[in-house]
């Protein structure tokens, strides 16, 4: 490969890897999110009973 044919190879991989590693941290985030959600969800709790 000439030198500019591996720069640019090389930035490739790089933003390819920043991608990825951005996807990896929302779908993380959104899971601690959903789980915070239902924790609280759950402590909030609703009475069975419902007022008439």
């Amino acid at each position: 490969m000439t030198g500019l044919a591996m720069e640019s190879s090389e930035l490739l991989y790089h933003l390819l890897l920043d991608r990825a590693i951005k996807v990896v941290i929302v779908v993380v985030a959104v899971g601690i999110l959903a789980l915070g959600v239902t924790v609280i969800w759950r402590r909030a709790g609703r009475t069975k009973k419902r007022p008439d």
